[in-house]
């Protein structure tokens, strides 16, 4: 009985998918043949790559017989620091490889499914034009390889992504990837391409509870996630994973959403995007703030970056972005351009208010996990970190110059704890005097736990060169009502 519901399930699901692959038959733009009736020349294998990286351009090649490699893999990961996950991938990371292909290309596709994988699983790519967009035909067990072929006749970005019933739990275990088609020609060439898709995953434990989470599956029907990611874990494309650029380089990225739910709104801190293929498509929109890309759905941004440091990569739907993940970074190196920005010229105080202490939302803090020893708080601190702290004072605790007082190596902080401890607790205003520089400002009162604070400032006195002190739940707890 239950392998009858399975199967009745996978084959509703692949017949309601059946319009996910591309139906409509673009003339080509340069030559005016149908791609249809593109003739292919020649045979090659496609150079596949993982998140954040792309292939190299098509260029003007012509039409040919691709032959893509693709392997289902089932593997533990890493969702967060000390956050265990079982991710089903295509070629073993999530997203999955990212192909590239040209209009008119005949695409053999090998997916092979793993042995030492538990499930069968199959392949729906939105570029192509078939029943389920391939899932129909791609359906594998564990130990076994099928073959199928299409030919790609619509140019754009598209997503793929498994769909063997139940779909959504396939794909919010990180199976979807995207497929580039190119115009004839290849698109313009631009200095820089990098590959970005964002997911939601749901976890039987909270944001930051550690260990091997498994997936809940009722979270994903009331879709309250408890991670919302780029590249599937948290810090994916941050710190020494930042995507980089130069001064004057333009840069494209293809940013896809894999889902299954939510919907991203898509922005980069301090840049406007002077290209817009909306929905990955033929049609351009210029100077865009934030694109919505829908699950599902794909969008290619460009922008030429004109002055240096590092941009924040958003879904703008910002609770997402500070609490449960969706943040990545754009480094950009070279010569600042004072026309263009001249960071902070004059500073002053305003406080017609009086300057009173923000407090945080809430008035509680949840419990959190309690550390079973130094290393442990460590850890779990770095992710509270990464929550409450990392936006002002930066990922290497260096802080924002005239705004945001630096953590490492920190004089303020390690001669005093227990007032590091109060500021956490009560927040701070007024000027103070960090490693020799002034700053005047408001630093929020948090709504943390005990344990949190010991375990946050632990990880802080124990990183950038600053004195390595253990602080204990007991000593937040004695200052708490100070």
């Amino acid at each position: 009985m239950n392998r009858i519901k399975f199967l009745t399930g996978a084959f509703v699901s692949m017949w309601l998918l059946g319009s996910c692959g591309g139906s409509q038959q673009h003339a080509d733009k340069q030559s005016g043949t149908p791609p249809t009736e593109m003739k292919v020349t020649g045979e090659s294998v496609a150079e596949l790559t993982a998140p954040p990286l792309v292939p190299k351009p098509v260029g003007n090649r012509e039409a040919t017989k691709l032959i893509v490699n693709m392997e289902i893999v089932e593997k533990e990961g890493e969702m967060a620091d000390g956050v265990k996950y079982l991710y089903w991938t295509f070629n073993g990371s999530v997203p999955g490889s990212f192909i590239r292909t040209r209009v008119g290309d005949e695409v053999e596709f090998h997916l092979k499914n793993h042995p030492n994988n538990k499930l069968p699983h199959n392949i729906d790519l939105h570029a192509v034009t078939g029943p389920g967009g391939g899932a129909a035909s791609s359906f594998v067990a564990p130990g076994h390889e099928v073959v199928f072929s299409f030919k790609v006749i619509n140019p754009g970005l598209y997503v793929y992504h498994c769909a063997t019933a139940p779909v959504a739990m396939h794909i919010a275990n990180g199976m979807y990837g995207l497929i580039l088609v190119e115009p004839e020609g290849g698109l313009p060439p631009v200095d820089k391409e990098y590959y970005i898709m964002q997911g939601d995953f749901y976890t039987k434990g909270r944001n930051g509870d550690p260990g091997l989470q498994p997936f809940d599956m009722q979270k994903a029907v009331d879709e309250h996630p408890d991670y919302v990611v780029f590249n599937g874990k948290v810090g994916s494309l941050t710190g020494d994973n930042a995507i980089k650029a130069n001064v004057g380089e333009t840069v494209r990225l293809y940013v896809g959403n894999g889902g299954p739910n939510l919907i991203s709104s898509f922005h980069v801190i301090g840049e406007i995007f002077d290209n817009v293929y909306v929905e990955g498509g033929d049609l351009i929109n210029k100077n865009v703030q934030t694109t919505l890309v829908p699950a599902g759905g794909a969008s290619i941004v460009e922008f030429k970056v004109e002055v240096p440091g590092t941009f924040v990569i958003v879904d703008h739907a910002l609770t997402r972005t500070f609490n449960k993940g969706s943040l990545g970074m754009l480094t950009v190196s070279g010569d600042e351009n004072k026309q263009i920005y001249s960071g902070k010229q004059t500073e002053g105080i305003y406080q017609p208010e009086g300057g009173t202490i923000q407090n945080m939302p809430g008035e509680n803090a949840p419990a959190a996990p309690k550390a079973a020893n130094l290393e442990e708080r460590i850890a779990l601190g770095k992710t509270v970190y990464a929550k409450t702290c990392l936006a002002c004072h930066q990922e290497n605790g260096q802080g924002i110059a005239n705004a945001f007082p630096p953590l490492a190596k920190s004089d303020y902080l390690n001669e005093d704890v227990g007032r590091a401890i109060e500021i956490v607790l009560h927040g701070k205003t007024g000027e103070i005097v960090v490693n020799g520089a002034k700053f005047n400002g408001v630093m929020p009162a948090q709504v943390l736990s005990d344990e949190e604070v010991a375990n946050v400032l632990s990880y802080i006195y124990a990183s950038w060169g600053n004195k390595k002190q253990e602080i204990k739940p007991a000593m937040v707890s004695a200052k708490r009502g100070h």
